[in-house]
């Protein structure tokens, strides 16, 4: 299945490169809104929450209350993750306050999984060079994402795993780590990280993995009109 990313930066629809550079920017959010409304599953995901830099919580709540939507940035606490499910979002994403002092923050993990229920909690776990990567994927932790999905793995539903090194490069994704992924855990796992082709979106899809898509769609270069 194909899962289309809305990620939100400065109050608009964007993609970027590695987390950093911006690609795409696009303020008409209602016309990304309307084009995913037929899709059973829509990321959405507030990059400036994640990085301390801001907030979109309003945005957040408008498409929430809108699309079937999981929604991700700056869950750090309880409150900000009832929040989001009061608004309407299926699940809440929670990457890197679930990892604290370079390893897996069970204690926060089943605070959150206790407070709103673990099937309505899906763990981020992004790595980059083989490593866990947290705050926007600058800080490498001495966990791989087999490790972090392993301990992780009692408190929540789903994890989304983040191939970082391929991010927004266009170059297709990384099947091989997605897979050790995959075969780590009993819980559903969803891909993201570079996936460019139907090809990719159909293995993954073979094996059990959900692929978010964000810059191949928003290029246009992955027509989704039979994709869903």
């Amino acid at each position: 299945m194909l899962i289309p990313a809305i990620d939100l930066k400065d109050g608009a629809v964007v993609q970027l490169v590695q987390g950093e550079r911006l690609a795409i920017r696009d303020a008409d959010i209602d016309k990304w809104v309307t084009r995913f409304a037929r899709f059973p599953k829509v990321q959405v995901i507030d990059l400036d929450a994640a990085m301390n830099s801001g907030d979109n919580l309003g945005i957040v709540r408008r498409i929430a209350g809108q699309l079937t939507c999981r929604v991700g940035g700056g869950v750090r606490t309880v409150e900000r993750a009832k929040d989001i499910l009061g608004a309407g979002a299926t699940a809440v994403i929670a990457g890197s306050a679930l990892f604290k002092n370079g390893q897996p923050n069970l204690e926060f993990a089943k605070q959150l999984a206790d407070a709103i229920g673990p099937e309505r909690l899906i763990a981020a776990v992004d790595s980059k060079g083989g490593q866990v990567v947290v705050n926007g994927w600058k800080t490498a932790l001495p966990v791989t994402a087999v490790e972090a999905v392993q301990a992780l793995e009692p408190y929540c539903s789903e994890f989304l795993y983040t191939y970082v090194d391929a991010e927004g490069l266009m170059q297709g994704t990384n099947i091989p780590a997605i897979l050790d992924v995959r075969r780590a855990t009993s819980r559903h796992v969803t891909a993201a990280g570079g996936i460019t082709t139907r090809e990719e979106i159909d293995t993954l899809h073979a094996n059990g993995v959900d692929s978010v898509v964000g810059m191949a769609v928003y290029t246009g270069t992955l027509a989704i009109d039979d994709l869903g």
